[in-house]
């Protein structure tokens, strides 16, 4: 029996996937109040990541206590999460009573009045939340250096950055603190971050969560929500926690086949698999390391019984560069407006990152025809890559079009939002082509730098079943939980 008693036994604990550490909490191995207690002092020993910006342990005992008292660990019916600690995105994941400052001085003071749809859902599971992870201001960065809170270090290199918007997510994962923590994607933000650490980071498609109470969905469509984790199977059971409509969403994707952790075990049919190295926005070439993962990749699926053949579904980059620039200013209007509600007044400039005021700034002035032409843009375009996708199942590319990126590249102003945008889809390639069409996406980490830091490998399909059981099979084959980074908590 597995005693969580000193730091030696916490650490211990955190070799395991949040589906094992369930398992334990199951058979009476250890109580969620040990499994809590594990991950805090794991997070006491990794603060030097600054991963974690609120910490939330009281509520987050409290909670465990009632599931052990309650017996509903011990039942058989509670679930493969149940009792496992986690941690919360400080963006787009509201608990109710909460500090959410989403990284942004402007709301430093703000405290959430109500729990996300999606958060509602971790608890039914038995999530045991009890803390908040750091984000860039109002997740508009692909890096995690919020000059609110400072930035996250990368637990593979103090010298590259942990990716974003869900780096502190990511960082706690990638160190070991929790097995998963929770994460949002509007061009990139779960499977860039997933890529720097080494993790698995599923985007889903489009409407397979909700976002209720607060909206009916994010930039008009881009923004997903869903997790970080290390491993296939705790992606898969995190979905399935979280699969379905609020009340009066205003559309919502098909019920998936089968239950995500089911279908896992099972072996797909032979997939038609459309592979590029190459970017699909202008830009530096992607360096031979993402290329040579790519590549390996492709070849360990045709392996495996599946038809990898390259090709090119183009879209017009400069149109969707465009589009995406034109709804990130307007939302950042949105959340200005959020900020004079929280103050009670107008936010001054000083108040904002220079990036963030000036998509403010070109949010107020852009026009209503512009906006309705960047919506029909996205659709426009999503129908182009669809028609050049017919005869494939899966595209097969880059996650980011390099290894983890430096720190102050993604996060500074360019002079425009769309000048902005040029810099970030220089590196990050694809991703935000998942966002742009609605499909669903996953990187995993299957290669690795010069240098030791992770690459991750991308792969996307209109539906996240298909995409979950090729990366069960990748993890089989190519197998990445005994990688672990300097900074694991334990030690690498």
């Amino acid at each position: 029996m597995i005693r969580v008693m000193d730091t030696s036994a916490a650490v211990e604990l955190a070799s395991r996937d949040a589906v094992g550490q369930a398992a334990l909490a199951a058979a009476g191995e250890v109580t969620a109040v040990e499994l809590l207690e594990a991950a805090i002092i794991r997070l006491e020993k990794s603060r030097e990541l600054n991963a974690v910006i609120t910490d939330l342990f009281d509520r987050g005992r409290e909670q465990a206590a009632a599931l052990d008292a309650s017996g509903a660990l011990r039942t058989g019916d509670a679930g493969p999460l149940c009792g496992v600690p986690f941690l919360l995105k400080d963006l787009g994941a509201s608990l109710a009573g909460a500090p959410e400052a989403m990284g942004s001085r402007a709301l430093r003071g703000h405290v959430a009045a109500e729990s996300a749809w999606i958060v509602e859902r971790y608890l039914d599971a038995g999530l045991v939340v009890f803390g908040k992870t750091n984000t860039p201001e109002w997740g508009n960065h692909c890096t995690t250096e919020p000059s609110l809170f400072g930035r996250t270090a990368n637990p593979w290199s103090p010298t590259v950055s942990p990716g974003g918007s869900s780096g502190g997510s990511a960082a706690a994962v990638a160190a070991g603190i929790v097995p998963a923590a929770s994460g949002g994607d509007g061009t990139g933000s779960i499977r860039v971050p997933a890529s720097c650490c080494g993790l698995v980071g599923l985007k889903p498609r489009r409407a397979r969560t909700s976002f209720a109470p607060g909206g009916g969905h994010g930039l008009e469509g881009l923004v997903n929500e869903h997790a970080l984790t290390r491993t296939v199977r705790d992606s898969a059971a995190l979905l399935d926690a979280v699969t379905g409509t609020g009340i009066g969403d205003p559309y919502s994707a098909p019920a998936p086949p089968a239950r995500f952790l089911t279908a896992i075990s099972e072996t797909p049919p032979p997939q038609r698999i459309t592979i590029t190295t190459e970017s699909p926005f202008a830009g530096p070439a992607t360096q031979p390391a993402v290329v040579a993962a790519v590549e390996y990749a492709g070849v360990v699926l045709e392996g495996l019984g599946h038809v990898v053949e390259p090709g090119f579904p183009a879209v017009d980059p400069d149109a969707v560069t465009s589009a995406v620039a034109v709804l990130h200013a307007v939302s950042n209007v949105a959340l200005f407006e959020l900020a004079c509600s929280v103050l009670g007044r107008e936010p001054r400039e000083d108040e904002f990152e220079p990036s963030t005021w000036e998509m403010v700034r070109e949010g107020f002035v852009t026009t209503g025809a512009e906006y309705a032409g960047a919506i029909a843009t996205v659709h426009a375009q999503t129908r182009r890559f669809a028609g050049q996708m017919s005869g494939s199942d899966v595209l097969l590319v880059p996650t980011l079009l390099t290894g983890p990126p430096p720190y102050g590249l993604l996060d500074r102003p360019r002079g425009s939002v769309r000048e902005f945008f040029d810099v970030e889809f220089a590196t990050t390639g694809w991703t935000s082509l998942a966002n742009v069409t609605g499909w669903a996406a996953v990187s995993l980490p299957l290669g690795t730098t010069a240098e030791g830091s992770p690459i991750g490998v991308q792969l996307m399909a209109p539906d996240e079943t298909i995409l979950l059981q090729l990366a069960a099979q990748l993890e089989q084959t190519l197998p990445w939980a005994d990688r672990l980074p300097p900074g694991w908590v334990g030690g690498a």
